[in-house]
């Protein structure tokens, strides 16, 4: 299944997207024509906000944040046992990812090409950045960089560019990460990338330095200390080595839409997406190979945990663990919901799941056990 992003050469492209998205695709539709509204419209007060779809979790200390439709923060103090919607979010649209830096400081991102922050843990949100903001940021890169090259190629960046200014605020952001407290990046559709290197005082467009001309979605945005992984359609995955200076592509052998992308050291990469498709490089991304999983299912998440084993999730709502630096996984028992978007991590080892039905919770003693 997929949804249409729209906008951009006048033809809305189809977009895969995650299954949780697909559940939330009536809103996305309805923001398209709404967006400025939805922008300036606080998220409410919702009795049925822990059964919402939530797009994306991540752990604040010990305390565990999810996103999801319609601005829905939830907020659990106790390993994910209970939940409480946040007080105060300036948005009612869409968030898809949030990551925390501090257990105080972290940032969401979402439909309208919002950038929100928080710096109590949560409970309450800014807006730094919405869609309006972001087309005018990629327009002034795109006309400097017009500027000073008159190839074809920086002529086109400034008309796609333009239109992006004239659709107004309709192109979703997809991913966040940051490095440190003034470092971060948010990736989205349409190859909407933007970085901060001040805290989110100020932004930068990436365009002019991910080697993404024909503009393919990107989904998520990783790091580990200067390693920065993005990872998005058409075998898009792009690589820095220095904080984000500078992007490289990274060719892989498989096509189709990558997920997430995972640097488990300075040569050993992991990347899964539609389809099953799970592929790792111990060089670096010179070469590949398949890892079998038995069954040609979506992965939708992935996340190294604290004992450096790594997890995935599939569409179906199956986790799959490696203990062998991603060289095989082997299925976690017990079922979990279908439609997973996120999983986080706290400091006691329980998981936290986001997806289509909310949000769920996993003991750490479950991780040991293997499906038979």
């Amino acid at each position: 299944m997929s949804i249409r992003v729209p906008g951009r050469r006048g033809i809305a492209r189809a977009a895969v997207v995650l299954p949780a998205v697909l559940a939330a695709a009536m809103v996305l539709a309805a923001e398209t024509q709404a967006v400025p509204d939805l922008l300036e419209a606080p998220a409410s007060a919702d009795v049925r906000a822990q059964q919402s779809p939530q797009l994306g979790v991540a752990a604040a200390g010990s305390r565990f944040v999810g996103v999801g439709v319609r601005g829905l923060v939830l907020l659990s103090d106790d390993a994910g046992r209970t939940w409480r919607q946040a007080g105060a979010v300036p948005v009612s649209v869409a968030l898809t990812d949030v990551h925390f830096v501090t257990s105080t400081d972290g940032w969401a991102v979402g439909h309208g090409g919002v950038v929100l922050q928080t710096t109590d843990g949560g409970e309450t949100w800014q807006r730094r950045l919405d869609g309006r903001e972001v087309a005018r940021i990629i327009f002034e890169d795109a006309r400097a960089r017009a500027d000073a090259d008159t190839g074809d190629a920086a002529a086109r960046a400034l008309r796609d560019a333009q239109r992006l200014v004239e659709e107004g605020p309709d192109k979703p952001f997809l991913g966040v990460h940051f490095l440190d407290g003034q470092r971060g990046f948010a990736v989205g559709a349409y190859g909407l990338a933007l970085a901060t290197g001040d805290g989110g005082r100020s932004w930068h467009s990436l365009t002019g330095r991910i080697p993404n001309p024909r503009g393919k979605h990107l989904y998520t945005v990783r790091a580990s200390g200067a390693d920065v992984l993005i990872a998005g359609e058409q075998g898009a995955l792009f690589r820095s080595l220095d904080g984000g200076q500078r992007f490289s592509a990274i060719e892989t052998p498989y096509p189709g839409t990558w997920f997430g992308a995972l640097a488990l050291d300075r040569d050993t990469l992991l990347a899964y997406g539609l389809r099953g498709n799970v592929w790792r490089s111990a060089d670096g991304g010179a070469s590949w190979r398949q890892i079998e999983l038995g069954q040609a299912v979506t992965l939708t998440s992935g996340s190294v945990l604290a004992d450096r084993s790594i997890v995935l999730a599939d569409e179906s709502g199956r986790l799959l663990r490696s203990v062998d630096g991603a060289r095989s996984f082997t299925p976690v028992a017990g079922s979990f919901p279908a439609g997973l978007t996120g999983i986080a991590q706290g400091g006691d080892g329980t998981l936290v799941l986001s997806g289509a039905r909310g949000l769920s919770r996993v003991e750490p003693a479950r991780l040991a056990v293997e499906s038979r």
